[in-house]
């Protein structure tokens, strides 16, 4: 060996160009980037020497938190020697992660010292990600510690007694066989240590309204039950914090403020206990490789979770106290068990494809499959296997495996060889096709024909995925009969006796994550019982398979020529996404005295999980008023193509659209008399549109083509966006546009290229006002076209040849920018003029509300012109989905 490797996740903080500030910048967060000097945590290097207290050479790696040094002399198999290194650590603040100092004079350290990197053949080498996922060896290490008085200590280390000297606090902290060292220094005296018969443990996790003595009870309950099905821990005393829990919470209603939290006290206290311990354990007893086998210990977690409620709490909702309430009780989510919470938090990934196998490298998962999904897949799955080969078995070979590899090194493989060897049947699937793989899971019963004495059932695997399917026989809603079936590659048919059955359901119990169970079932009552039934539900649910659910929810929406609109929406989209979904969304407009509304039906068909992915069969259709007493209505027939790369993290993604716009318009006699119709109240357009984004927090860049064809034009456009956050924290923006008619019989500007506002004659954009010339609606601006923020003369408004611009501005401080717009108009029969204007943009939040002052432009300086207030511009985006993407954008 010529070289070694030590993990230095202190110096994550370091820069702006650390694996941290990227995988920060990929889950859109620019605290780490934004960052002070000052703030910035780092690890300095004073010396690096051998046995022979020789100099030793040393580098960082690319992401700067692996430190590689150059061996004086090779080391050859079964011999040792000796490194000392002499270094400091600068804490960063814990407004980054959890790591570093509060505001508080607390310190919260871990992964915070030089580890010894993996070596098995090959360096595992692995970057601070902020996924708590460090690979070091087991260590005997000594800490000799100084705190400061007044601050109380908590480790996961063996603590000498303090003692006070002129120096602070000291005590010596040591960990044999152990992971690093962490700890844990507040002001005030918050951990309790409970000493059980199973373990000794220190914790500050508590309930206001659930006492100390039933907190020390639960926590008895819950060590017994770890012990029972897990096996003993092999250290000391276990630490069980606040900020662990807060690194992986309870994900779902959990989360609710205290005053609306749907659990019990004493339920809500032993899953947020039981889950922080269950994972600090597994962490520091069971040495896999964390950042590719992380799947493991997430199964036997969240295993040994389902299995607690099943024991403790079996009649538990998802909703707790909340299902018992009027008007919520009939929900079909209502009626859910709390253990349904981890099929169903599954497929909200896997419906919307994009699931990733459990054996995905943990800083390849976006992070909603990181955080929630694939670690509730995992749990699911193992109760899936134990339904399937007996629960006995799969729990003694959880025992078995954690009595013979806690504290050394072990694999998944060897998890392996235990299950199968306990295992009487066949279960390469569950490895080879559940857990490697993000195949669905998806079987129908497509027909039962009744026999004498027996039922002769055919089952249909959706998927053709290789993975045993139940069958559950079904009398007055109770069991009556189980069946579990393999090697349905396609269609099979299978022969059962008759026990009374009146139903036979697939998957019954909800063992196994499938895609779809709304075709699960057959009634064996005859035709008319077997039709399923309509049921109007408020607002959106869960699925129910036994139903044909149809939603419906009261909107009210706003425009200055319809005023409020109230409505009644009809839809069939529930929590999980579904391939055809339809919504309708029929409305009064009080202003205008008539029936406004809209209407789409869809069929999404996911194709791969990469590439080409995904295909979006549409037709939608609008009506509303565009004027006084003026109606436009829209039908729109389109398909939409995907694509996206195989690193799902990215956010880059190309679309091809291909839709054909018909616009039917009534026009009152004063619009007509006013001038503002084109020669034709009725057209339509033929609209292909191709557009790449990369949608990233540091760089952002994007492509839109656009090709329309009408009756009356043909035209084609390129818009191009860039914006660049450097790393002096000075954000860059540039646009520009390029469009030009190929084709233009119009007498009326209605089609031509707008410079400011464009006429949306396609009514793609959210204009409170669209046909507003004067007024504040008048002022809203949509960035489109020209993007020009200023007014200019109405010569140059519009073109009907050709136009080209470029937009850009530049942050000063903060969200305060500078801009500046310049642009070339061409039209027909008349010289091109070349425009520009500048101003200060307030850019709020990007894309969503911005306001424009303009400065100075064409018309001169605007500023010290009259009726300024008129020609301040603004951005505002008040359409629901789009803010809620916003918001979810770093899960999904």
């Amino acid at each position: 060996m010529q070289e070694i490797y030590f993990n230095d996740w202190a110096n994550a903080y370091s820069s702006k160009n650390t694996g941290l500030a990227k995988r920060f910048a990929e889950d859109f967060r620019r605290s780490l980037h934004l960052a002070k000097k000052k703030e910035r945590g780092y690890t300095k290097i004073m010396s690096a020497v051998d046995s022979n207290y020789e100099g030793l050479r040393y580098k960082r790696t690319k992401d700067k938190d692996i430190i590689r040094i150059q061996l004086n002399e090779p080391l050859a198999p079964n011999e040792s020697t000796k490194v000392f290194l002499t270094y400091t650590v600068k804490l960063p603040p814990d407004k980054f992660t959890s790591f570093g100092y509060d505001n508080k004079n607390g310190y919260y350290l871990k992964d915070w010292y030089l580890t010894p990197a993996i070596f098995d053949g090959e360096w595992q080498l692995y970057s601070n990600k902020n996924l708590e996922d460090l690979y070091t060896g087991l260590t005997n290490t000594t800490l000799n510690f100084t705190f400061p008085e007044g601050t109380y200590l908590a480790s996961n280390f063996k603590s000498t007694q303090i003692v006070t000297t002129p120096q602070g606090q000291q005590t010596q902290l040591v960990g044999k066989n152990r992971k690093s060292c962490e700890i844990i220094l507040s002001p005030e005296k918050k951990f309790i240590t409970h000493v059980t018969d199973a373990i000794s443990v220190t914790s500050d996790i508590e309930a206001s309204r659930y006492d100390k003595i039933s907190q020390g009870l639960s926590i008895f309950k819950i060590t017994e039950f770890i012990a029972d099905n897990l096996g003993k821990y092999p250290h000391d005393h276990l630490l069980v914090s606040e900020i662990d829990y807060a690194k992986s919470p309870l994900y779902g209603l959990n989360q609710l403020p205290s005053f609306i939290r749907p659990y019990e006290d004493k339920f809500q206290f032993e899953m947020k206990f039981f889950k922080t311990a269950l994972r600090s354990i597994l962490a520091e007893s069971l040495y896999l490789n964390p950042r590719k086998e992380q799947w493991l210990n997430d199964a036997i977690a969240n295993y040994l979770m389902i299995a607690y409620v099943e024991q403790h709490y079996p009649d538990q909702k998802l909703l707790g106290k909340l299902s018992k309430i009027w008007g919520i009780r009939s929900f079909n989510l209502a009626k859910m068990g709390f253990n349904e919470q981890y099929p169903f938090l599954y497929n909200l990934t896997a419906r919307t494809n994009k699931d990733q196998p459990l054996t995905e490298s943990n800083d390849s998962l976006i992070k909603f499959n990181q955080k929630v999904a694939n670690k509730y897949k995992a749990g699911q799955g193992l109760s899936y296997l134990a339904s399937y080969i007996g629960k006995d078995k799969v729990d003694s070979s959880i025992k078995t495996f954690y009595r013979f590899f806690k504290t050394q090194r072990t694999t998944t493989q060897d998890f392996k060889s235990i299950l199968k060897r306990s295992s009487d049947v066949n279960i390469d699937w569950f490895f080879d096709t559940y857990v490697s793989t993000d195949r669905k899971i998806d079987f129908k019963i497509k027909e039962v024909e009744k026999l004498v004495d027996s039922l002769r059932v055919t089952i249909k695997n959706k998927e053709e995925t290789d993975v045993p399917i139940s069958l559950f026989g079904l009398k007055n809603d109770s069991v009556v009969s189980k069946y579990w079936f393999t090697g349905v590659d396609e269609i099979s048919t299978f022969t059962i006796p008759r026990n009374g059955e009146e139903k036979l359901v697939l998957n019954y119990d909800q063992k196994i994550p499938e895609f779809n169970q709304r075709d699960n079932w057959k009634s064996l009552g005859g035709f008319l019982s077997g039709n399923k039934k309509l049921k109007f539900t408020f607002f959106r649910d869960s699925e129910n398979p036994y139903y044909n659910q149809v939603f419906y929810v009261p909107i009210v929406n706003f425009n200055i020529y319809d005023g409020w609109t109230p409505g009644l929406r009809f839809y069939n989209k529930t929590l999980l996404q579904r391939p055809f979904v339809y919504d309708i969304a029929p409305a009064y407009s009080f202003r205008e005295k008539a029936l406004v509304g809209s209407g789409r039906i869809s069929y999404i068909k996911y194709l791969s999980k990469s590439g080409l992915y995904v295909a979006n069969y549409s037709l939608r259709g609008s009506t509303s008023h565009f004027n006084v007493n003026s109606r436009y209505s829209t039908v729109t027939p389109s398909i939409s193509f995907g694509w996206r790369p195989k690193y799902l993290r990215s956010n880059n993604r190309q679309s091809l659209l291909f839709r054909y716009v018909n616009i039917f318009r009534d026009l009152d006699e004063g619009v007509i008399a006013a001038g503002d119709a084109p020669e034709t109240p009725d057209y339509s357009v033929f609209n292909i549109r191709y557009r790449n984004v990369d949608n990233n927090i540091l760089d952002y860049k994007s492509m839109l083509v656009d090709f329309q064809q009408a009756d009356k034009f043909t035209k084609l456009s390129l818009e191009l966006e860039y914006r660049k956050l450097f790393e002096s924290n000075r954000q860059f923006n540039l646009r520009v546009y390029a469009g030009k008619f190929l084709r233009n019989k119009s007498d009326s500007d209605f089609f031509s290229f707008a410079l400011d506002r464009p006429t949306d004659y396609l009514f793609d954009y959210g204009y409170l006002g669209r046909s507003e010339g004067s007024g504040i609606y008048s002022q809203q601006i949509i960035i489109a076209e020209g993007g020009f923020k200023s007014i200019l003369d109405e010569r140059y408004r519009f073109s009907n040849d050709w136009l080209a611009t470029m937009n850009t501005s530049v942050n000063l401080w903060k969200w305060i920018e500078v801009y500046g717009d310049l642009g070339y108009v061409k039209n027909k029969n008349l010289p091109g003029k070349f425009v520009y204007d500048s101003g200060i943009r307030l850019n709020l939040v990007t894309d969503y509300f911005e306001l424009y002052l303009p400065f100075y432009s064409n018309n001169g300086w605007e500023i010290a012109q009259p009726d300024y207030g008129e020609k301040i511009r603004f951005v505002v985006t008040v359409d629901l989905k789009t803010l809620v993407g916003l918001f979810t954008r770093d899960w999904f």
